[in-house]
Parts: structure tokens; C-alpha cells; sequence
């Protein structure tokens, strides 16, 4: 059983060399290593909020705004269902948390309710029962008919919203270039937002405070946006939005939306090549792209409003029809406001408005004083295993040292290459794997003990001390591996981190204690030959 095939020889020494090859990288600083040959590692593990410093926000969905914008749906669908049945109506609209209309005639009610009734759907996605659902619930009192939203379809579409907000939010700080974000739910309907190395939490701030609903809408032209607030008076069709720099300027837009911003496939940021200021380039689908032609076609010398979130973000005058689906946004921006303003656009539009209910600012002295707490917490729990394992076994003591060594190696070798977060109890559990790698020598140097004591020559007490050890460190590092698992798979943040970071642990001690320190021992005896062991 101490026999190697090479080739077994041949993949310890390179799992062991590949270990300390893609470890020592975070031992060199980053400008160290734009020295080191390209054909060498460079990976350095990402170090989390609680190391690096950076910004923290905990933002909320505006649930109420989700409500809100299906009730303003609501009453449309419920227009078109009526209108479809030519049935009369009057004061169709919202009333409290429910939708209410009123037909006309009594003999309609019948049929009006039973097409409001046949707008209703089951709701999708709900894990709070087991039984269907539907989305709306219908009651009708004489000729008034009130449609309101069921709890079941507020949490579906709170839920629905959250999961599609945490989607936009990680590509819009994608964009930003940072690495291993935290992005995470908490509760129903909140988002914890963690980017290490963004020190600047204004900007995260108002990244993702936009909802970044873009659409285009021709300027009216009955009036402009000062004669309307003059006369207190706005024509039907219309509204007054303000634009977005400063002096706010009333302008007086078309409610019917020409181009919607889903319909945008790219944008990016550039340079007006006749005056040099920051620009943002956008590209329509192919439908966006046909509806763009077909506007500016249809309204060459009238000006188009760029509506970001209801505020008029540039409204360019249509000089000549626009038929490549592409197209500039100017507005007097700053580089960083240009960038900014295409990463929304890139992103998507967020189903509802994020509100910011905590945000703080981690500086680099407080990760730095961390990662030097637990240096000296590593250092004194490696010395004192190092002496531990000496002073009990003596030479074999100092071989699962050396195993240790390369343990620790390989910790990190893993951490880098899959581009993991350390965090501070990422750091604790090396700590821990430190203190729990030597437990599998120790077993079977006890084990070999006893078969000493039994009369056993080196060879087999030895060969019989890591077989009868074997299933006893299995049993107790699964267990283990298990309970990381578990911690990983229900826990969040800090907690994932150490789940990590011990279970990349229990294998690379298991690995070295039955492979790596199993070697140095055959080497060993081998080479030496003993006719006792002092062990």
C-alpha cells in the first residue's frame, strides 16, 4: 500500500507545484506582478467588503409603485374588454385599492362582468399555497363593478419584481468594472448591495436610484411648456415634464409614447464630432428601428423628446428621417454622467423604483486591520501546530508540517482559480482548517502507534496505520463537509464564505494527508530503511 506508480508520483508533484504556483501570487503585491511572465499565474484572490473596504447599500422594491403601475394597466384592460362588447360605461378608474367602473344599462351588467371576469389569470410562481390562484377579484353591486388586485398576485408580482431588479442591478455594477459584487435578497422585497473597492457610494447610489424607464415622445405643438403653466391649461393627450439640467425648463410632451426604451439593443458612450462634448449612441431592434423611421418620417421639423424617468433628458429638433435605428443623446453631460447614462440604458429599466433604506462606506484601514488580525491569528496557530506535531511524533511531526505547508497552498491555489471572495470569516475558516489538517495525521500516527506496540516492523505498522486510519478520517471530514454544505447552501455572506473556504479545506487535507505525506513517508522508508520506528 506505501508503493507509488510514477505516474500516481508524477500527479502529487504537479498538483503540489500547481498549488504553490497559483498561491503565490497573493503574497506579491499588483505591481510585483506585472514583472511575472505572462505564462505564469496571476490570479489574486478578491477580497470582500470587510477586507477591501467599499460601499454597502440595503435598498427596497416600492412595492407600491408595483401595485400601482397593474392597477394603471388594470384600467385599460378593463376599457378595451367593455369597448369590445360595446358596452356603456361611465367613471371608469381607481377608487381606493380597486379599479371600479359603472355600466350604463342594467341589462349589460351581466356581460360586463363576465368579460372583466375572463381578464383574470391564474397567478404564476406563487409558493405560498398549493392551491390556484387568480390574480383579480371581481365584485359587482347593482350597475358598479370593482376589480381589485388578490394578495396572492402582490406578492407574485412583488416577487417577480425583486428577482428582476437583483438581475438589472448586477449588470448595471458589472458595467462599473468591479469584481465579485455581493448581491443578495433579504426578506420579501429588499436587496443587499455589496461592492468591494467602490469607495464612492453617491455614485452606486444614484446608478441604481434610476429606474431608467426611457421612452421618445414627440414635444406638442400646440404650445410650449411656459404658456402652458401660464394658462394653467394642458391640452388632452398632453403633459408637462421638466427637463433634467439645471434651470429645470417646462416642456410640454405627448403622453402617447412613440419608441419605447425596450426597444434599445445598445448604447454607448462617445463624442460629438462637431463640438468634442460627451455623448451617448444608442441602437434600436429591428421593430424599434422601423418605428423610429416611421416617426421621424412622419414629423420632420417637429422636436422629439428623450424622456428618462419623466424628466426630458434632450428633445433634438427631426431635421431629416432617421431610417438606421440608431441615434445620439446630447444634453450637456459630463464624461462620467455620458458612462453613467448608457450603463442604465444597457441595463434595462427597473421594474419599480429602489428606495435606499442603509448605505455605508467600509474604508481600507478597517480591511487592513482585519487581514492583520488574522495574519497574527494564522501565524500563532501555526506555530503552535507546528510545535504540537514536533513535540509529539518528532521527524514524522516536521513531514505533516510540510504537508500542512502545501495544504495551506492549495487553499489559496483554489481560492484564485475560481475567483472566490475572501472575507474575514473566509479568513477564520483557514484558521480553522490550520487546526483541523493535522487531526488526519494524528490519527494515523496513533495508529501506527499501536501496531508498534503490537510487535509490527516499520513497513506494515505503517502501511496498516494509514489503512485502518482511513475510514475514521472519511467518516469525520464528511460530516464536516456536510455541515459547510448546508452552511453554504442556507447561509448568506459572511457565512457563505467560511462554508467555502472550510470545505475547500477538508479536501486539501484530506489530499495531502493521504497522498502528499503518505510520499515523503514511503520516500523515507525507502531511503532509510529502519528497523524500529521512534514515533
Amino acid at each position: 500500500m506505501l508503493h507509488f506508480d510514477r505516474w500516481k508520483i508524477v500527479l502529487i508533484l504537479v498538483l503540489c507545484f500547481a498549488g504553490l504556483a497559483y498561491s503565490a501570487p497573493n503574497f506579491i503585491s499588483k505591481s510585483s506582478l506585472q514583472g511575472v511572465p505572462d505564462w505564469l499565474p496571476h490570479q489574486q484572490i478578491n477580497l470582500g467588503l470587510d477586507l477591501r473596504g467599499g460601499s454597502y447599500l440595503l435598498l427596497a422594491v416600492d412595492t407600491n409603485s408595483i401595485v400601482r403601475d397593474r392597477q394603471q394597466g388594470l384600467i385599460n384592460d378593463v376599457r378595451n374588454a367593455l369597448r369590445n362588447e360595446r358596452i356603456a360605461y361611465t367613471g371608469l378608474g381607481l377608487q381606493g385599492e380597486g379599479v371600479t367602473v359603472r355600466i350604463t344599462k342594467p341589462e349589460d351588467v351581466n356581460t360586463a362582468e363576465k368579460a372583466i371576469q375572463g381578464l383574470s389569470t391564474i397567478v404564476s410562481g406563487n409558493s405560498f399555497s398549493t392551491l390556484p390562484e387568480r390574480d383579480l377579484a371581481v365584485v359587482t353591486r347593482e350597475r358598479q363593478i370593482t376589480v381589485t388586485l388578490t394578495e396572492a398576485e402582490k406578492i407574485a408580482r412583488t416577487q417577480s419584481a425583486v428577482q428582476q431588479s437583483i438581475e438589472i442591478v448586477r449588470r448595471r455594477i458589472d458595467e462599473l468594472g468591479t469584481t465579485e459584487p455581493v448581491i443578495q435578497q433579504q426578506g420579501v422585497d429588499r436587496i443587499l448591495v455589496q461592492v468591494p473597492g467602490l469607495d464612492d457610494p453617491q455614485r452606486l447610489k444614484e446608478l441604481l436610484g434610476q429606474t431608467a424607464k426611457m421612452n421618445f415622445r414627440l414635444v406638442s405643438n400646440a404650445m410650449s411648456g411656459q404658456q402652458a403653466l401660464a394658462s394653467r391649461t394642458v391640452p388632452a393627450g398632453t403633459e408637462i415634464l421638466y427637463t433634467s439640467d439645471e434651470p429645470r425648463t417646462p416642456v410640454l410632451v405627448e403622453r402617447r409614447i412613440m419608441v419605447g426604451g425596450d426597444r434599445l439593443i445598445d448604447a454607448q458612450p462617445g463624442f460629438d464630432q462637431r463640438n468634442g462634448e460627451p455623448v451617448v449612441n444608442f441602437r434600436f431592434d429591428s421593430a424599434g428601428a422601423r418605428q423610429f423611421g416611421e416617426v421621424t418620417r412622419n414629423n420632420v421639423g417637429r422636436p422629439f423628446a428623450i424622456v428618462l424617468d419623466d424628466k426630458v433628458i434632450s428633445a433634438p429638433r427631426i431635421n431629416e428621417p432617421i431610417m438606421g435605428g440608431s441615434g445620439q443623446i446630447s444634453g450637456s453631460f459630463t464624461v462620467q454622467a455620458a458612462n453613467d447614462l448608457a450603463i442604465l440604458l444597457r441595463a434595462g429599466a427597473l421594474p419599480a423604483p429602489l428606495n435606499v433604506l442603509e448605505e455605508r462606506t467600509v474604508g481600507p484601514g478597517l480591511g487592513a486591520d482585519s487581514i492583520r488580525a488574522g495574519e497574527i491569528a494564522a501565524i500563532i496557530g501555526s506555530v503552535a501546530v507546528i510545535v504540537f506535531m514536533i513535540a509529539s511524533y518528532g521527524f514524522f511531526g516536521v513531514l505533516a508540517n510540510i504537508a500542512l505547508f502545501l495544504n495551506v497552498a492549495m487553499i489559496f491555489a483554489v481560492l484564485s482559480v475560481l475567483q472566490a471572495t475572501l472575507t474575514l470569516p473566509g479568513i477564520a475558516g483557514i484558521v480553522l482548517t490550520i487546526g483541523m489538517a493535522v487531526d488526519a495525521n494524528v490519527l494515523i500516527y496513533e495508529r501506527i502507534r499501536e501496531e508498534v506496540a503490537a510487535g509490527k516492523g516499520p513497513i506494515q505498522a505503517i502501511e496498516a496505520g494509514y489503512n485502518r486510519a482511513l475510514s475514521s478520517i472519511l467518516d469525520a471530514n464528511i460530516t464536516t463537509l456536510i455541515s459547510a454544505a448546508i452552511l453554504f447552501q442556507m447561509g448568506s455572506g459572511p457565512v457563505r464564505g467560511f462554508a467555502v473556504t472550510l470545505a475547500i479545506g477538508i479536501i486539501t487535507s484530506v489530499f495531502t494527508a493521504f497522498t502528499v505525506n503518505r510520499l515523503m513517508v514511503s520516500v523515507w522508508l525507502r531511503r532509510r530503511r529502519p528497523k524500529t520506528l521512534y514515533l
